[in-house]
């Protein structure tokens, strides 16, 4: 059964997350969320234990248990419904991102700037 641990401190990494539910049973995998750019947890994760009793008793005992000063949420994981509405992107409106891009859109790193370079 693979579960969903949510509320994880910062400093919880995959490692730290399988050792919180190897008392439980075999922990096939344990993986927090990182954020694609910046690699930093997304603050919560998913345990895969094979043996559904042993992953019920984690969900009971593990439920809002401190980690860190912090109330973990642990409940069996939902598949994601593609079919389910999402939540809107903020818009920060129409204009170009990215990193210092000064010059409205163009590939011209020098953030709009022109330099003769030699």
């Amino acid at each position: 059964m693979k579960l969903y641990v949510g509320n994880l401190p910062y400093s919880v990494d995959d490692a730290k997350l399988k050792e919180l539910f190897e008392s439980f049973g075999e922990v096939e995998e344990a993986k927090v969320i990182q954020d694609g750019h910046s690699g930093r947890s997304k603050g919560f994760g998913f345990v895969t234990i094979n043996d559904d009793g042993a992953a019920k008793k984690a969900i009971s005992e593990m439920n809002e248990k401190e980690v860190d000063g912090r109330q973990i949420k642990v409940n069996e994981a939902k598949p994601m419904d593609p079919d389910r509405p999402r939540p809107q992107r903020r818009s920060f409106g129409n204009r170009s991102g990215g990193f210092d891009n000064r010059s409205g859109g163009s590939n011209n790193r020098s953030g709009g700037r022109s330099f003769n370079r030699r």
